[in-house]
């Protein structure tokens, strides 16, 4: 029969509007199907509280000139000069992890995450959304300054060898604050395209409750992808002996186009960027079969992210959800992400819905194409070096699926194996659970949650005594002293999550050992959406 996409948009944009709430995602409602109808009487911890302090870590990695509303205090400013080596204004941004250089790569991927849990989670955030938004921000106006010059992204802020020849505090800097940046000579397709992909993600974060900003943030990420997809390179070729082995980018620059141009077509709704996809999406590596995503590989990411447009792609469920869930603003963006299905309908986009079932099968125990490694406590087991943070991710993306599944009434068919989104939301639980706590050493790898939690994190501003305590300057090497010793830190960086243990689930909380002992601002990026839900799920919000 004859349809009008645009009649049927202004259909269900009219009868969802009287509910429209400004910069939030989705007010509560106990029928919205995005959520259970009942909370349970019982959880064994309290994801609130551990929302809030993992949104409070970001303030503990403020690089620049820090606001009266600082909450972490016993950070001060530093690196107020950052950029002027290249006659440039770097100033502000994140601190990736433990040491004091700012890199742009990781910093990126870290935004477009607390940008996607604010896009999915944040109408449970209540009293936090606005600390959530803080921090997004916090980054993106760094990010702005990062690309203000055309074809040019500043791509980091320190040498990295030098700094870690030392141990001292951000506020006590004085290793060089080398910049470093890609353009047309010395492309960095990878780090630019994530970057698009954080600005494009963070302006609909921003676009009902400041859209100048918001406006801004996407005509950005537009250029910035420009750049990334004419100028095709990789990052850690024209600049390895600065970012390499820190942040090389081992899975290519293939993948964060495709994550780039995902986000701007879900940020745009240009046709362009969807016509991108399904063009270039093969050649790109979306087709590749891999379980890993974090800030070098985005592929599992994106597949999640794209499946959601041909899942979605009921219209008589977009009326009935409507009809039923007044409340939910959502609605509106499921139906303007849908219309270039319903025009096009773009079949070629059915195949993420696929990768992304084949990624939920590898991490199903017992399932036939299981694939994924549990420690003997059930902590998900990717490396060494950071582990927690597929532990984060995974969880997040788990949740997030669950989600689009609910709303299109699916499952996923693991062989003979059925998975409801009710099981994965219990996978997710169970991870998140881990980390807090229910794990053979009962102890939380979350800094300054519950009784028992690591004390001696790989983190200088965190392990060396405060300006207040200690006002006088810090010398380079003076500070290995305390890093190679058994005291306590004494300033609490409430909120960092740190690597975790390793396959054996254990975990000697040593200063030195920054492969389990290191938290990073990836880490706890994807957890602030996971604990969203998980709070909300709980009657705890």
């Amino acid at each position: 029969m004859a349809f009008s996409v645009s009649s049927f948009t202004l259909l269900v944009l009219f009868s969802c509007f009287a509910t429209f709430l400004v910069c939030h995602g989705f007010p509560v409602h106990h029928n919205n199907p995005f959520h259970h109808r009942h909370h349970p009487r019982f959880a064994s911890h309290n994801y609130r509280d551990a929302l809030t302090k993992s949104i409070l870590f970001f303030e503990g990695q403020r690089s620049g000139k820090l606001p009266s509303s600082q909450r972490i205090t016993w950070r001060r400013d530093s690196g107020l000069r950052d950029g002027s080596a290249m006659h440039v204004d770097l100033v502000g941004g994140y601190y990736d992890a433990g040491d004091n250089v700012k890199f742009g790569f990781p910093m990126a991927f870290t935004t477009t995450m607390l940008s996607w849990s604010v896009l999915e989670f944040g109408g449970l955030m209540k009293g936090e959304l606005q600390n959530a938004r803080e921090a997004i921000r916090w980054a993106t106006d760094y990010l702005l300054k990062a690309t203000s010059h055309p074809d040019t992204i500043y791509v980091q802020v320190g040498d990295a060898n030098k700094d870690h020849a030392c141990w001292e505090r951000p506020e006590d800097m004085d290793t060089p604050r080398s910049v470093y940046k890609v353009d047309k000579n010395s492309p960095g397709s990878e780090v630019a395209a994530e970057t698009a992909a954080a600005l494009a993600a963070a302006s609909l974060v921003f676009r009902r409750c400041d859209p100048t900003y918001a406006k801004l943030l996407v005509r950005r990420a537009i250029r910035v992808f420009q750049f990334a997809d004419k100028y095709r390179g990789a990052y850690s070729n024209g600049l390895k002996k600065y970012v390499c082995p820190f942040y090389c980018s081992y899975s290519g620059y293939e993948d964060e186009l495709l994550w780039g141009a995902a986000w701007l077509h879900k940020a745009t709704k240009n046709p362009t960027y969807l016509n991108y996809i399904q063009v270039n999406g093969q050649t790109l590596g979306a087709a590749q079969f891999d379980n890993t995503f974090g800030w070098d590989n985005k592929h599992v990411g994106a597949r999640i992210l794209l499946s959601k447009v041909p899942i979605l792609a009921s219209s008589s469920l977009f009326v009935k959800y409507c009809i039923y869930d007044h409340q939910s603003i959502k609605m509106i963006d499921i139906v303007l992400e849908s219309q270039a299905f319903l025009v096009q309908k773009v079949q070629s986009l059915h195949d993420y819905k696929d990768h992304a079932d084949n990624f939920i099968c590898s991490l199903i125990q017992g399932a036939p194409f299981s694939s994924a490694q549990y420690t003997p406590g059930g902590l998900l087991f990717k490396m060494n070096d950071s582990n927690m943070q597929y532990v984060t991710s995974t969880s997040f993306l788990l949740l997030s699926y669950a989600k689009y599944l609910t709303i299109a009434r699916k499952i996923v068919n693991c062989g003979v194996t059925a998975v409801t989104p009710k099981r994965l939301r219990n996978i997710a639980k169970k991870q998140v659970d881990y980390l807090l706590g229910d794990n053979p050493l009962k102890m939380s790898y979350m800094v300054g949650y519950g009784p028992r939690y690591p004390q001696r994190i790989h983190h200088r501003g965190s392990s060396l005594p405060s300006m207040a305590a200690h006002p006088a300057k810090i010398q380079c090497s003076s500070g290995f002293s305390v890093m190679k010793s058994q005291s306590p830190n004494p300033n609490i960086l409430v909120g960092a999550i740190v690597g975790g243990p390793d396959e054996h689930d254990r975990f000697p909380d040593e200063r030195s050992d920054y492969e389990q002992s290191e938290p990073a601002t990836y880490m706890n990026a994807p957890l602030v959406g996971a604990l969203a839900y998980l709070a909300h799920s709980f009657g705890q919000l």
